[in-house]
């Protein structure tokens, strides 16, 4: 039975072109006693260094982690899929990597993370899909939904590059849409 109520678990954040500047406003936001996860996929370079954790630490207290092969998941962390890697979750706690062929021309793919995060997150799933150019994150947000999860999609119009999430507004029934402004607020709700 889905309920109001259903605890959230997991918050996975999807994004590409024009998400990085979203991702660290919400950051700067947070509140250090989250109690969940966050799960970041965001669309770089095969070849892209780690220095994404880096950077993304220097603008919150929580510990960012750059996830390797059977990572555990812990709550109070955010996490990074490493560049040319797919994430998928074996359960509530363990993320293993794989390296299958790319999905709308990406690895990290947001669907691919967005389908296995449903399969195992069911209600207590909250996917979050932000700025890009391409589609990659729809279909995964439809997967969300059809399991019962929340979906929310950033407001078009405060996105650097609309396509994603203005594609992502006409083929899913959307539970929230949010801002750069009041993602991490309602991230803080949870």
């Amino acid at each position: 039975m889905e309920t109001e109520n259903t605890k959230t678990e997991l918050v996975v954040i999807g994004g590409s072109a024009g998400s990085l500047q979203v991702i660290l406003e919400m950051l700067k936001k947070l509140k250090n006693g989250l109690g969940i996860p966050i799960v970041l996929v965001l669309h770089r370079k095969a070849y892209s260094n780690n220095i994404l954790q880096t950077l993304l630490q220097q603008f919150i207290s929580i510990e960012v982690v750059e996830i390797d092969d059977k990572t555990e998941i812990q709550n109070n962390k955010v996490y990074v899929v490493p560049a040319d890697y797919h994430l998928l979750f074996e359960n509530k706690n363990m993320m293993s990597l794989d390296f299958s062929e790319k999905m709308n021309y990406s690895r990290p793919s947001i669907d691919v993370t967005f389908k296995s995060a449903a399969e195992v997150y069911g209600e207590s799933l909250v996917g979050v899909l932000l700025s890009g150019a391409n589609a990659d994150g729809v279909e995964g947000l439809g997967f969300i939904k059809k399991n019962k999860g929340k979906v929310w999609i950033q407001e078009p119009e405060t996105a650097e590059v609309d396509y994603m999430p203005k594609h992502a507004l006409l083929e899913v029934a959307c539970d929230l849409i949010i801002t750069p402004d009041n993602l991490a607020g309602y991230i803080n709700q949870l």
